[in-house]
């Protein structure tokens, strides 16, 4: 066998120009002006060849080093070159923060409601990482990146802090599924390097419920938009269900809404059937008259009125509360009162009731014992002054 480490760094420096071999196949070619190159000869299937290794910036130790780490990957088959190659273009690749960023939400915005616009999936990162971190290769990202880009909002906007870092852990995952040499732990480090928060949750405000017959026959029934609000009252369903609510929907005295219109991932998230009381019924007849293309609630163009519409009846009364706080309205009243058991209580709000094992074996609705719930409730209102 040759020997190795024939060389030494003197000689790499000082030798004439020439062929020199510092064994196990790793060969110094030095120039007439004093410079040189690596190269590495090696068996591949059987076959001689050749590769380079660097030229002068590269010095003796890390030349054995090359050479050694090619020379094993030859021998278990695989060629040492396109190896090289492939590690070029990896770091020659654009690897921002930036970059990723977009193929992430490119890659996932399918999924998500409006495509990600709705639930508005990218702002956190946009506010509050990128401006910082954006010029950034993922790769060199650490915990205490994410930490300086995020402190100053971490008690103020904690819960969007929170959203930060659940997309930012997405965005690594994204790039490590593409080879980059991410830190998978960053995120949850940088978690941990934040600490607990001085943060204080702030529910929606909610109108009591002893209050809320006064407010309901306060509404106008001209507007489209205090009948929406009543429809909401009643139902106790989100805004987004109740802005786009459609006659072909309606099938008799059920609402069925369709599941992309409801809370939950795209197209894997059920339909949901609200009964509907008396009352509820009355308002849709109201409205039915000014329906465009079937939709109930529009605005002056034809369109279903805006997410604001109904807030703007509440702030325009310098009314704290706010529309979605009625399903809390709805949801105390239910157990004040002990109006009916908790499942169907949840159900009403469209809560998931129970594990995923509960839900697999038990799949009624309560659509009968709900309507009893509901009914009652718009007696409350429409009957309590």
């Amino acid at each position: 066998m040759a020997s190795k480490h024939r060389l030494t760094t003197k000689e790499v420096t000082s030798l004439p120009n020439g062929k020199y071999c510092d064994g196990d196949g790793l060969w110094l070619y030095k120039r007439a002006d004093g410079g040189y190159q690596w190269a590495l000869r090696f068996n591949l299937a059987g076959q001689k060849k050749e590769m380079g290794l660097g030229g002068s910036a590269v010095k003796l130790k890390e030349a054995r080093e090359l050479a050694q780490k090619y020379k094993k990957l030859a021998k278990s088959g695989s060629d040492p070159r396109a190896y090289k190659h492939a590690q070029i273009n990896k770091q020659s690749q654009n690897t921002s923060l930036k970059l990723l960023t977009q193929q992430t939400f490119e890659a996932k915005k399918n999924s998500l409601k409006g495509e990600g616009k709705n639930g508005r999936w990218l702002s956190p990162i946009e506010n509050h990482i990128l401006p910082k971190l954006g010029g950034i290769q993922i790769q060199s990202i650490s915990q205490q990146h994410i930490v300086n880009a995020l402190r100053p909002i971490w008690d103020s906007k904690h819960p969007t802090a929170i959203k930060a870092l659940h997309r930012l852990q997405l965005i690594f995952r994204h790039a490590a599924a593409h080879d980059i040499e991410v830190d998978l732990q960053a995120v949850e480090k940088a978690k941990l390097l934040l600490g607990s928060t001085t943060h204080k949750v702030k529910h929606i405000p909610a109108m009591h419920w002893k209050d809320a017959p006064e407010f309901y026959s306060s509404l106008n029934e001209e507007l489209i938009s205090h009948l929406a609000l009543k429809y909401l009252i009643l139902t106790g369903a989100r805004s987004a269900p109740i802005r786009n609510t459609n006659l072909n929907q309606i099938d008799r005295s059920i609402w069925t809404i369709d599941g992309n219109l409801m809370k939950g991932l795209k197209n894997q998230t059920d339909s949901f059937r609200i009964p509907l009381s008396t009352e509820a019924m009355r308002v849709i007849d109201l409205v039915t008259p000014y329906a465009t293309k079937g939709f109930l609630f529009t605005g002056p163009k034809g369109k279903p009125i805006s997410d604001a519409t109904m807030e703007r009846v509440m702030q325009k009364r310098n009314l704290l509360e706010r529309p979605h706080g009625f399903r809390t309205t709805l949801r105390t009243w239910l157990s004040d009162n002990e109006i009916c058991s908790w499942e169907v209580a949840e159900t009403i709000l469209s809560h998931s009731v129970g594990n995923k094992v509960a839900m697999t074996y038990n799949r009624t609705d309560y659509i009968e014992q709900r309507r009893s719930a509901l009914e009652q409730w718009a007696k409350y209102l429409t009957t309590s002054l």
